[in-house]
């Protein structure tokens, strides 16, 4: 069985960085990996015997540290270990002392009027410690990555710096040697105003650029900082009085043990991940839900605006699920717990919003190919370039300076931030909104989707069913009421709760679950089945009781215009039928209008009678209707429009729909369906609201163009300078400024995506 890993890296600095690590681990024996290099972390998917030692050793080997996130250490975008040569505590203190240095050297060097004699040995002495320790960053990478025997970004820096400091040492040098002492004539070129210039530039740049990036990774560590911290809950006299004594100091308030000792359930406060499924906690008033449960007593309204972007407070009561990190706004509520660590919704959510930064587009991975050979074939243009302008032209020194200026300013480092700032940016954003995405490939998807296929009940009407009418008798339909009283169904709920007024009795006598019930089966997509004092009692589809060898006749014009039929037999006589219906939702007709204006065909799809879907459709505005379809049935219809070229992109929220959901090019949950419907989804939308379906796709496609930009943007740069540099057309300190523009460029134009609505 796979096991899944993720590190946090460090030292990491631009794409060829990441390609060297991912190409380090993929050479181990059944590893994949995928490395993001924003958010410095890697996710490894190992099917072999290998360690988490083997995995990090690897890592170190390719010279670059990791270590291993353990559960509640956070997600993707924590803190990790720190970064020292990189950490902005480091480069500012680094930038500034260097930027105090390099104005007088840059002043002095290129303003005529400022030259006095031996003023280049000025410039030398203000340079050294630019070049030496403000540089040290860049050395220290270079030099871990080749040890590893790697090349990156920070080597090309790196020599270029190195070179034209000894380059302009050694000039100095050769001077004195020369006899001209202290004053040192003009045609004795030194370059040190570029190594110090090209040293603040991209000190300033890598200081931008983590500002920038830690905006774009701001939305996933606000998500994975949403939960509550630790949890009061009630416990009976002797666990209460066991749990004080397992505290930090040993004791517990006289109160506690007093009302231990009594038997009286006393308040705990317990750090969140020692929660355990059944505990129950208490929540008071402007309180964090401490995790996923279910309202045992109380009233409140609940702030769920973190998880599904909507101001408004839920209203909710005993029996209602609460999700944890959510808001307590008014009443006091007790609640036990049901999901508990990773299980929660949002460690579901945080997963997802992680994972689909760690993806990469086919895109991308083609500039990851291209950048991991980059670096040396820029080191073979540059020293080509000092060859061409020596033997060409016998001016050694002009072609060392384009071949320096060749290094800086092909430094890909924004190849290696085009697409995961973007991720990052887009997901972030996303999870704002309450749109879930899986990963690159479902992003990639939504730019081929030309047909979004949508299930009726629960996803494009409210789901909320309610009974309009009946031909059973009150006995017949008490027996109905006890047989969907077992299911969850929205047709199940509004039968039962109308069996109070139906059959004259209590919703408890009429919701009975007792021991007369046995033998209880969910049909999928058709009905339920189950023996009730002694007899075989089917309800549902009345094509599922012709099906059975049931007769079921009834004039079709007695059926309610856009109702759900359902059909009860009893000992396989067919009894009567009873109607159903729900409305569409408030914004379904604006979110198919909307999917229409983005050039996508619409069907509906739905198990409910033909008559039901076509008044829904027609009110909506969709044309196409497939109805009476089984789960199995949603799954060939998929397929269906596939072979006709089609690609198709299907939304759902019930089990029936988990099959077709993961085998449409592109599958979206509603996210009030069920686990199996958004663990088969590409896609889950938080609030269930149609309006996030062309939310999605318009995100999706808008973060996809961006990528493509940036990308580019990135090679364009590279393509059109490198040329330029060679030709002796640019000076290294433009070129220094330039390469640090591209990375932020790249940055700032992701971060546009932060304004998407």
């Amino acid at each position: 069985m796979p096991r899944e890993l993720e590190l946090d890296i460090t030292g990491m600095t631009c794409a060829s960085c990441s390609a060297r690590i991912e190409k380090k681990l993929t050479r181990l024996d059944g590893v994949k990996v995928e490395v993001n290099l924003p958010l410095e972390t890697a996710h490894v998917v190992i099917d072999s015997e290998l360690s988490d030692d083997d995995i990090t050793g690897a890592v170190a080997k390719a010279g670059y540290g990791a270590t291993v996130r353990r559960p509640g250490a956070g997600g993707a975008g924590g803190a990790g270990p720190e970064i020292v040569d990189y950490d902005p505590r480091h480069l500012r203190p680094r930038f500034i002392g260097s930027l105090i240095l390099a104005v007088p050297i840059v002043a002095i060097s290129m303003v005529m009027s400022w030259h006095f004699a031996g003023w280049q040995w000025v410039v030398a002495i203000l340079a050294l410690p630019v070049v030496t320790w403000g540089a040290w960053p860049f050395h220290s990478a270079a030099y871990k990555a080749a040890r590893g025997g790697s090349t990156t970004m920070d080597t090309l820096v790196s020599v270029g710096i190195t070179v034209a400091s000894l380059y302009s040492y050694f000039t100095l040098g050769r001077a004195v040697a020369d006899g001209h002492g202290w004053t040192i004539p003009a045609e004795y070129h030194v370059w040190f105003e570029a190594a110090a210039a090209i040293t603040v530039f991209l000190l300033i740049g890598k200081l931008t650029e983590d500002r920038a990036k830690n905006r774009a990774t701001a939305a996933l560590k606000a998500l994975l900082d949403l939960g509550a911290k630790s949890a009061t809950v009630l416990r009976e006299g002797d666990a209460a009085e066991g749990a004080a004594d397992a505290t930090a100091d040993g004791t517990a308030s006289g109160a506690a043990l007093a009302a231990g000792a009594n038997g009286d359930r006393v308040e705990v406060q317990v750090p969140i991940d020692e929660l355990t499924v059944g505990d129950v906690f208490l929540v008071r008033p402007g309180e964090k839900i401490a995790t996923d449960g279910e309202v045992l007593t109380g009233h409140s309204a609940v702030d769920e605006a973190m998880l599904t972007g909507e101001s408004v407070p839920v209203e909710v009561g005993p029996g209602d699920s609460v999700t944890g990190a959510t808001i307590n706004t008014s009443g006091v509520l007790e609640v036990r717990t049901t999901r508990v660590g990773a299980d929660t919704t949002l460690a579901a959510m945080a997963d997802l919003v992680s994972r689909a930064q760690s993806g990469k587009p086919a895109v991308q991975r083609l500039a990851d190919r291209i950048s991991a050979v980059f670096v040396p074939i820029v080191f073979g243009i540059a020293i080509l370039t000092l060859l061409i302008w020596g033997f060409v032209t016998g001016d050694w020194a002009a072609g060392l300076h384009a071949a320096l200026t060749v290094l800086i300013i092909a430094c890909p480092c924004a190849l290696g931030l085009a697409t995961p700032t973007a991720l990052a940016v887009s997901s972030g954003r996303g999870s704002q909104l309450g749109i879930l995405v899986s990963g690159s490939e479902a992003l990639e998807s939504t730019r081929s989707i030309d047909t979004v296929v949508l299930d009726k009940t629960g996803t494009l009407t409210t789901g909320v069913m309610s009974l309009t009418g009946t031909e059973l008798s009150p006995a017949d339909f008490a027996v109905l009421a006890r047989l969907e009283s077992r299911s969850e169904h929205p047709i199940a709920r509004a039968i039962v709760a109308a069996a109070p007024e139906i059959v004259g009795m209590g919703s408890a006598g009429a919701a009975s679950t007792g021991p007369s019930v046995t033998d209880f089966e969910n049909i999928a997509g058709g009905g339920l089945r189950a023996t009730i004092d002694g007899a075989e009692v089917l309800a549902g589809r009345p094509d599922l009781l012709r099906e059975r060898g049931i007769a079921v006749d009834y004039p079709t014009d007695s059926v309610p215009r856009g109702a759900t039929i359902v059909a009860l037999a009893i000992d396989g006589v067919f009894r009567g039928l009873s109607y159903v219906s729900d409305e569409a939702k408030p914004t379904a007709k604006a979110a198919i209008g909307e999917l229409h204006s983005l050039g996508l065909s619409t069907v509906l799809l739905t198990g409910d009678n033909a008559q039901a879907a076509e008044v829904v459709a027609e009110a909506l505005g969709i044309t196409e209707v497939r109805a009476d379809v089984r789960p199995e049935g949603k799954v060939s219809v998929v397929s269906e429009l596939q072979e006709q070229g089609r690609a198709v992109a299907m939304v759902g929220d019930g089990v029936n729909d988990a099959a077709a959901l993961a085998g449409a090019d592109l599958g979206i949950a509603m996210g009030s369906g069920t686990d199996a419907a958004m663990a088969a989804s590409d896609i889950t939308m938080v609030k269930s609201d149609p309006q996030q379906i062309p939310q999605a796709i318009r995100l999706s496609r808008r973060t996809l163009g961006l990528i493509k930009g940036n990308l580019f943007w990135a090679f364009a740069y590279n393509t059109a300078a490198i040329p330029i540099a060679a030709f002796g057309l640019l000076d290294p300190m433009i070129a220094g400024a330039a390469m640090a523009f591209s990375s932020v460029f790249v940055i700032l134009n992701s971060l546009r995506l932060l304004r998407f609505s």
